[in-house]
């Protein structure tokens, strides 16, 4: 119970679930699957099957293209979505930089969590859309 009740809190002060209620992250604190990576491995690799939407709960990993870090994610970031809801290969490496701990919702279960969860779906396209902003340089 103590692991799910810190799990839960962890979850809680992540943006991508503020809109959720205490009871709904308790139940995703214990049903979602977890798993810890060490430093300097990868999590996602170009080019491999991905295996679903990573949400990062602690640590920080490297996004690298063409052996050049790209972007930093950290606590409260997620990875895979792309992948996962295009159903096409990663073009990306994501590569931990310190030990990291992550949720994970395997690709045969995001639409279900997504269409149960609409308030984190608009979160995530929320970060998507800043993610595509930064990415296109203004014009003026």
């Amino acid at each position: 119970m103590a692991a799910v009740d810190d799990r839960a809190g962890r979850l809680g002060r992540l943006g991508i679930f503020s809109d959720l209620t205490d009871p709904e992250i308790r139940t995703l604190a214990d049903e979602l699957p977890g798993r810890i990576f060490p430093a300097g491995v990868h999590v996602i690799r170009r080019g491999h099957p991905g295996d679903g939407l990573y949400i990062i709960l602690e640590g920080e990993a490297g996004v690298v293209i063409d052996d050049e870090e790209r972007a930093l994610l950290t606590t409260g970031s997620f990875f895979g979505e792309v992948s996962v809801l295009l159903a096409e290969f990663p073009t990306a490496d994501v590569v931990t930089r310190t030990t990291m701990c992550c949720l994970v919702i395997p690709p045969e279960e995001v639409e279900a969590f997504l269409l149960a969860h609409p308030r984190v779906m608009f979160r995530m396209l929320q970060t998507e859309a800043r993610r595509l902003r930064s990415a296109v340089p203004e014009r003026n």
